[in-house]
């Protein structure tokens, strides 16, 4: 390694034009690459989680009953809102049927529309009224209002809008019946899923998207659809937003540190090119390998940049302790790459053990993501042995023929930040084993907290974004999306226009179904549920679909099966206790359709119930889980009877709870990889293969800090902090690996243990040093963000990127001591460096 090392270093610094014009060339193809890139995330591999009872039962659901609604037509909602005015006023209605007329001469919407009636809405409802004319045009409507004055209409409207009227459902929850007034109403648009084919749902995304058009085009009233066109818009500006609030403040943290770092504009600039470059490679390997950015997308620029910045720190503090008063650029350029190339090979290489050992998961975003990041890694490494320091000679010898001296002092060669570095070292003789005792102590309480970690599938934002983030001046300020407060309007305000389409859990229970307390247990079930905080209610009611409701449904529209239902009713509870088999058979025949929904007959044989609750929209996903589960619970307290909450957000804690396990294992395969590895390169490299076994500890170390830092914090375990954690073995590898290898470089220039220490974490330290504060406040950026998925994000990598400094520079150090001292009995062996030792401070 270090003889093919040197001729990549000897041609770098020798030819460095050259190498420039060929690392652009290569960029170029790179970025031809870029153009191809897929950034569509992929859907996880089901297949991968069906052991779990959860899927199991869910697809024994999809299986054995029948679907509620229609599942090839999609109902499309636009609303009309006037907060200061009336909607359902004469301007008001005739303005919904404007919009009406408009949206259907589009052709999408005409050829996409369900039914001859095209979309129905109060103003058509009334208009009909007023035209004595149940089949009148949308044309006529419109005249007939128009005709009329506004106390007709006003007249009109109180008499169609009565407590039995259909028309209701197109109203806000709080409208009172008959009067002629509301804050806003809904037009409903059915349209077809099977035109074009079954395969084909162009022409009704066209449809939707006309509607989505037509509305935003309208003012006031204000006009507005949540479909997957507002939606889109609304991501655009959540992207905006986190752009010009987290970006801004990202870079003047990144650059501040960097000049702190370097204090030289021309290596920050040098750094940034570097950056930037490993990023175009990233991407560009990614679009030639036709692997999906996904994810990549979102964590691979921040972890790549904190691992590029530090990449060029490491070659540029080394480059300035190793040029002396009296030396040129290109020897000294070439003494730190071949000090500090095989360092960076091995932090690429562990890292990309560290990333890779995620691509046993099974969801396909999860394996791009960690082939991305280390496509990533190995950019990186590439773009900062090359291009960077040819970039570097050529810079400071330009300058230096115009008389500009390019001497810089390397960062942890300062009277402040040297001896805050030095500490490290001096902790190591004077108290090492007191300082590798208290850090396992930390670690194994920090480990042990892994079981209390709170679980959830994800994190969803709850509260509103905080007023002084609104309130920041100019584009800084977090604008607050129209999309949520309109979401959070008909959350609060409407039922679904198909209540097929509402967020449902559902309760499957199994066993004797035959006997009363099967149907007892359907009973009780409700109940609960109705005692919970996320089920959906109207009116006091909530819209369960069950047994007992379809009993209920058909008793009062078949007389025949009314008196049987009755009948087996004892005590008058609306629950049968008697002839249940009967009952069902008796149900079958009224009503087979509504029977198929929540009892499964096969070959003749009762075999399961289904109870299907709504769900409140405003829940979480992980209140909607332990609900759920607590309501099963109830259905299964008698013997011959079980019962299973299946439902998105069952499903959803099932697989998180299994992927974050995954990624324990996946952590430990990483660790022992990443021994394995460094104990054979260390023996390889340094003679001493405990010294390779030694730098993994600081990882393991740094990995528990993590854990319980997240405990303390109240950061939960979700699938991206799971990941995260695995993802933390990688930054952990190039903080030990880069004091490790400084470490045995300055043994084997001949200093003593100590003296060895004391130059690598001021000299390596340094780097490390100003790495940390630039990553950590790049990442700190993103607690601004008011979604809590991207606090724990920033706050994770934060807690990793802290604790591994702290651990390389302060702990670290006494275990290389401790093992120089009394483990390590020979030298240290590897080919000798060029050049003098380092000067001390």
């Amino acid at each position: 390694m270090g003889g093919a090392f040197d001729k990549i270093v000897d041609f770098v610094t020798t030819h460095n034009r050259i190498v420039i014009l060929l690392m652009l060339a290569l960029t170029g193809v790179m970025a031809v690459g870029m153009t191809d890139l897929q950034t569509q995330s992929e859907a996880g591999d089901a297949d991968a989680f069906n052991d779990t009872e959860i899927m199991q039962k869910g697809e024994y659901i999809q299986d054995n009953y029948d679907q509620p609604g229609n599942e090839n037509v999609t109902v499309s909602s636009v609303y009309v809102r006037d907060e200061n005015g009336n909607a359902l006023s004469k301007e008001s209605l005739i303005g919904s049927l404007r919009y009406q007329q408009s949206v259907q001469e589009n052709d999408s919407v005409s050829t996409a529309l369900a039914t001859d009636e095209g979309s129905v809405s109060v103003a058509t409802i009334v208009a009909k009224r007023a035209a004595e004319d149940p089949n009148a045009s949308l044309a006529t409507q419109r005249e007939t209002l128009e005709s009329m004055d506004e106390d007709e209409v006003r007249r009109v409207v109180s008499a169609t809008l009565s407590e039995d009227s259909s028309a209701l459902r197109l109203l806000p929850n709080d409208y009172e019946p008959g009067t002629p007034s509301a804050e806003s109403t809904r037009i409903l648009f059915r349209f077809d899923q099977t035109v074009g084919g079954e395969d084909d749902d162009s022409t009704v995304a066209a449809a939707q998207k006309a509607l989505y058009d037509e509305a935003e085009s309208r003012d006031s009233p204000e006009y507005f659809t949540l479909g997957q066109n507002a939606f889109a818009d609304y991501s655009e500006h959540q992207f905006t937003n986190t752009a010009e609030l987290i970006l801004p403040v990202a870079l003047a943290l990144i650059l501040a540190v960097l000049a702190f770092s370097y204090r030289d504009l021309v290596d920050v600039i040098i750094g940034f090119t570097g950056v930037i470059l490993s990023l175009v490679w990233m991407f560009g390997i990614l679009g030639w390998l036709k692997v999906s950015a996904g994810m990549t997308l979102v964590i691979g620029p921040v972890l790549i940049v904190g691992l590029s910045i530090d990449f060029g720190l490491h070659v540029f503090q080394r480059y300035r302790e190793e040029r002396g008063e009296d030396e040129g650029i290109r020897r000294p350029m070439a003494r730190s790459l071949r000090a500090v190339a095989v360092a960076l090979a091995l932090v690429t290489v562990t890292a990309a053990i560290g990333f890779l050992s995620n691509v046993t998961a099974a969801w396909p975003s999860i394996r791009n993501l960690s082939i991305g990041i280390t496509m990533g890694v190995v950019s990186a490494f590439v773009i900062f042995v090359t291009i960077v320091p040819a970039l570097k000679v050529s810079a400071d010898g330009l300058l230096e023929r115009f008389g500009i001296d390019r001497h810089k002092r390397a960062l942890g060669r300062g009277s402040i930040v040297g001896p805050f570095l030095a500490s490290g070292a001096t902790l190591a003789r004077k108290a090492a084993p007191v300082v590798i005792v208290l850090a396992l102590v930390a670690g194994t309480a920090g480990a042990a907290t892994w079981t209390s970690l709170d679980r959830q599938s994800f994190q969803q934002q709850t509260d509103e974004v905080a007023e002084w983030k609104q309130d920041l001046p100019g584009p800084l300020g977090w604008d607050q999306a129209a999309y949520e407060k309109r979401s959070s309007y008909v959350d609060d305000q409407y039922r679904e226009a198909d209540e097929s389409q509402r967020r449902q859990s559902q309760i499957l229970i199994e066993g004797d179904v035959t006997a009363p307390k099967a149907l007892e247990r359907v009973h009780e079930s409700q109940q609960a549920a109705r005692d919970t905080d996320v089920v959906f209610e109207q009116g006091g009611t909530a819209p369960f679909v069950s047994p007992l409701s379809v009993m209920q449904e058909a008793a009062a529209r078949d007389d025949e099966f009314a008196e049987l239902y009755h009948e087996s009713d004892t005590d008058g509870d609306g629950v049968p206790d008697r002839n249940v088999e009967a009952v069902y058979d008796a149900l079958y025949e009224t009503a087979p359709d509504r029977a198929g929904l929540v009892i499964e007959r096969t070959d003749g044989e009762y075999r399961s119930l289904r109870v299907i609750v709504p769900i409140d929209s405003a829940a979480t996903f992980d209140d909607q889980a332990d609900a759920m589960y607590d309501v099963a619970d109830v259905a299964d307290e008698s013997d011959g009877v079980s019962a299973t909450a299946v439902g998105s957000a069952t499903i959803n804690d099932t697989i998180s709870f299994q992927i974050a396990e995954n990624i324990l294992e996946t952590i430990v395969l990483a660790l022992g990889a990443v021994f394995v590895v460094l104990t054979i390169i260390y023996r390889l490299a340094t003679g001493s293969a405990s010294l390779g076994a030694l730098t993994v500890v600081p990882i393991v170390l740094v990995t528990a800090l993590v854990i319980g830092g997240m405990y303390v914090l109240d950061v939960p375990l979700t699938l991206l902090t799971a990941l995260l954690i695995s993802l933390v073995i990688g930054l952990g590898i190039d903080y030990s690996i880069h004091i490790s290898d400084r470490f045995a470089h300055e043994l084997e220039r001949g200093r003593d243990a100590y003296d060895a220490i004391r130059t690598a974490v001021t000299g390596t330290g340094g780097a490390l040093l100003g790495s940390t504060l630039t990553s950590v406040g790049a990442f700190a950026t993103l607690i601004l963000h008011p979604s809590p998925q991207f606090q724990s994000f920033g706050t994770l990598v934060v807690l990793a990127l802290l604790t591994s400094f702290v651990v390389s520079v302060f702990v670290l150090p006494s275990m290389l001591y401790v093992w120089a001292e009394r483990i390590h009995t020979g030298p240290v062996r590897s080919e000798a460096t060029e050049g003098p030792p380092a000067t001390q401070d």
